[in-house]
């Protein structure tokens, strides 16, 4: 058609060319010749034909300035202006254009309730659908996606059911309406729902394409069905990726790896999707090992490993610990490209964690530019495990968008490095909040309970768990086994145990450690045996606590016997608890020999927890001579442990040698053997005195019962306290009762009071002064007393700052004497 010298036909096909490569700077070249010769004034197809380039070119401006001039329109116009502002976001100037449109047609309707329903605006997309004169299958197939796209599953559902009267039902059958509401039954988990869906598929002979066959392996691969998704598979004329990862995915959850694997292999050719599908299946299935190596043939096989692959295999390397398998991965990573992928970032982040390689993981940290909330909390996490808990706090304060597990991790975080009470402001914080909790929540909140001992704030908390419903939650019950025992309430632990409908390892072993750590050690131990009984798998912890338990209980065979087990039968190498509770068994038995060979067997060296062990024993049964070789080793490798220096002084001085006794809690204090020295006024050498030293003025009162005989020495109870009075006068009693050696020795000294609690050594003198050691300032005369022979008599030393309470030698008394000595 020639219109002022223009072929129609030839400009229309210039202008579709134009639509399709995206030419838009010919296409305005060619809309400003249309608009010389006039040609647009009676050329409506070559109008139409450029706002249809400026929509697809995103310029809407200019293809609204043209509507607007455009002399004439059609529904083509109309329609092309409303679909281009709904696929340019604008859906209020398309509604409001939908408006004004004089003669709408179906595919008028179908664009705004389509549009409507992928922005999400479903009501709109309902209402219009409600208006729609004739209601076609296009219109509801949009709705529906929509729903399900934008996760209303069963509003999608409800429709597809609800159109079962349409009379144009030829849209029920479409393959792509039918694979959509499948994937509404998949995300329902509603398998029987989707049962008849396939039904209907059969009895229709609907053709089972790759989208429609995809979706039924996957609904029945996710609900477990793993029959019927492996036979859909096989109805297949050609299986997707999607299918296979589908139904690699649903053996791998359900433990069949075998079949898995053979799936896998079926297929001889496959794409990444499906490797990593496998590879993550060995991952949940803890088989790490295996995962390595598939990981390793995928690169054989010269298959580019993506983002996903990364984070599996290095949460394969998490798994067992490979932690230079996983430095490798993380230096393929980078030069591919995806190290810095948020979800790599917090694969290698975790993996290092596990790995106990905090450092490299801060390191990372460090170098990231842009991180998410994901990557903010797994760092969280890390910190926490190291025991940075302000740097952890420091990183949860920072993160803008807090979820859920931000406030878990931070509360768990405080849990377990020893900071109750810091986890119960940050509850009391979320309950202001009104943020919703779940079971991990509850559980971190009453194990702090359980650390400060507070019954009545813990049985509130649990009191919230059963309005929420989470009252029989697995981990929340576990947590208040392990909250009453540590109360002292058993009996209320063994309740919550026995109404638990299921257990698992760390129910059992909450249970075990109550009954341990309470003195109920026969309990434990049928306990145990109920537990191996079940079928339970043991594990380290529960070891542990069977050994402890016998350690309390003295059973030394019954020890002997799981000790051995553990090593021989269920394959568990002993690690340091293990050996600490037979160390401190044996010990107590007098079995100092046994003992002695069991920590030269161990694959690591004892420290002075274990060796203190060996000492205590050595204290109890009178091995004095290997005891204080013991004391010397211990002071070797841990200088600052107060209690080797007041245990070997006892030995010396049990042996009558009390220069000996003094010159351990004095000479070496003074030499500065038990802790470092301090330029404060107020150090104290010994550590359990210097923690009663603060910056304020502390008085530390010493009530001393002395029982005095020149002609023999005798061992008594002194009935004391030792007391930090704060500046507001209230006195708090720190310790009370412990043995004292009272005895005359040689000519320079009469009387010796050691104070076993802070290595505190007071004696008298032959000129009748009390003079007390352990202090920088070496001996000093704290009272003036008349001379020997001595009765029996009560005291107060009360020391201030280094020097005597108001500067005066004058004994006071303290209004909280009381016990008498024993003679």
């Amino acid at each position: 058609m020639i219109v002022n010298g223009c072929d129609l036909h030839y400009y229309a096909r210039v202008l579709q060319s134009c639509n399709a490569y995206n030419l838009i700077d010919q296409g305005k070249q060619l809309h400003l010749m249309f608009l010389k010769k006039g040609i647009l004034n009676s050329a409506v197809t070559l109008g139409n034909r450029l706002l249809q380039m400026y929509m697809k070119c995103g310029a809407m401006d200019d293809a609204a300035k043209l509507f607007d001039e455009m002399p004439q329109r059609n529904c083509f116009s109309w329609n092309t202006m409303i679909e281009g502002y709904m696929k340019s976001g604008k859906k209020d100037r398309s509604l409001e254009l939908f408006d004004f449109m004089p003669h709408k047609n179906d595919f008028s309707w179908n664009v705004v309730i389509s549009g409507c329903a992928k922005m999400n605006d479903l009501d709109s997309a309902r209402m219009l659908f409600n208006q729609m004169p004739s209601k076609d299958g296009v219109a509801r197939t949009s709705i529906i996606h929509g729903y399900v796209r934008h996760g209303y599953p069963r509003e999608a559902l409800r429709m597809f059911k609800g159109s079962n009267f349409d009379p144009d039902g030829a849209w029920r059958r479409d393959a792509f309406v039918l694979a959509t509401v499948i994937g509404a039954c998949t995300d329902l988990k509603a398998p029987e729902c989707g049962k008849q869906i396939h039904a209907r598929v059969v009895i229709d002979e609907v053709e089972l394409d790759s989208v429609l066959g995809s979706s039924l392996v996957n609904l029945y691969s996710k609900c477990g069905d793993l029959d019927n998704a492996s036979h859909v598979l096989s109805l297949m004329k050609e299986a997707d990726d999607f299918s296979l990862s589908a139904l690699i995915t649903g053996y791998a959850n359900a433990g069949r790896m075998n079949d898995a694997r053979r799936i896998f292999n079926s297929v001889a050719k496959t794409c990444v999707v499906v490797w990593n599908s496998l590879i993550s299946g060995y991952v949940t299935n803890n088989e790490g090992t295996e995962a390595l190596l598939l990981f390793n043939i995928m690169r054989i096989n010269d298959l580019k490993p993506d983002y996903s692959s990364f984070a599996s295999v290095l949460n394969a390397c998490s798994s067992v610990g490979a932690l230079g398998h996983g430095k490798q991965l993380h230096t393929h990573a980078f030069k591919v490209g995806v190290s810095k992928d948020a979800v790599v970032a917090c694969a290698l982040i975790n993996m290092y964690s596990k790995c106990r390689s905090s450092d490299d993981a801060c390191k990372f940290f460090s170098e990231i530019e842009l991180y998410d909330t994901v990557l903010l909390n797994s760092m969280i996490n890390v910190y926490s495990n190291c025991g940075r808990i302000q740097e952890a706090k420091q990183i949860f304060d920072s993160t803008l968008h807090k979820t859920l597990i931000s406030w878990n991790s931070m509360l768990a975080g405080f849990c377990q490095n020893g900071c109750p009470l810091l986890t119960l402001d940050l509850f009391y914080e979320m309950n202001m909040l009104e943020i919703k909790m779940d079971n991990f929540t509850l559980a971190s909140v009453i194990s702090s309970c359980a650390s400060v001992s507070s019954l009545e704030f813990g049985e509130q908390v649990f009191a919230k768990a059963t309005v929420a419903g989470l009252d029989t939650d697995l981990i929340v019950c576990t947590s208040l086994i392990d909250f009453y025992c540590k109360c002292g309430f058993v009996y209320l632990g063994k309740k919550i145990f026995d109404g638990m409908v299921k257990l698992d390892e760390a129910s059992w072993n909450s249970m075990l450690t109550g009954y341990a750590t309470n003195g109920y050690g026969m309990e434990a131990l049928r306990l145990f045996d109920e537990m191996r009984h079940a079928g339970v798998q043991l594990s380290d912890i529960t070891f542990t606590v069977v050994l402890s338990a016998c350690s309390h209980r003295g059973l030394i065979e019954e020890a002997r016997k799981w000790f051995h087990l553990m090593q021989s039968e269920y394959h568990i190498e002993p690690g340091y608890e293990h050996y600490s509770c037979m160390v401190d068994l044996l010990a107590r038995a007098g079995c100092l020999e046994e003992a002695m060979s069991l920590i030269a067997q161990m694959p690591f060296n004892a420290d002075a927890t274990m060796w203190s062990s060996i000492l205590r024993g050595c204290v109890a049964h009178g091995h004095n001579s290997l005891g204080k070789e013991i004391a010397e080793l211990i002071i070797d490798i841990d200088p600052e442990n107060s209690s080797a220096y007041v245990q070997l002084s006892g030995m010396f001085a049990s042996s009558g040698d009390w220069k000996g006794s003094i010159h351990v809690l004095y000479e070496k204090l003074k030499n500065g053997d038990c802790s470092s020295k301090r330029n404060d006024q107020n150090s104290v050498r010994n550590p359990n005195f210097r923690s009663l030293i603060t910056s304020r003025s502390i008085d530390i009162w010493l009530k001393i019962e002395i029982s005095v005989s020149l002609q023999h020495y005798e061992l008594f109870s002194l009935g004391h306290s030792v007391t930090r009075k704060l500046s507001t006068g209230e006195a708090r009693p720190i310790n009370c009762g412990e043995d004292v050696m009272v005895s005359p020795t040689n000519d320079d000294m009469t009387l010796v009071f050691e104070d076993h609690s802070n290595g505190i050594v007071c004696y008298v003198d032959n000129s009748g002064e009390i003079v007390c050691e352990g202090f920088d300032e070496g001996p000093r005369i704290v009272q003036q007393y008349p001379s020997a022979p001595y009765s029996l008599r009560q005291i107060w030393l009360q020391i201030l700052d280094g020097e005597t309470a108001n500067g005066s030698n004058s004994v006071e008394e303290h209004p909280c004497n009381g016990l008498n000595a024993l003679h």
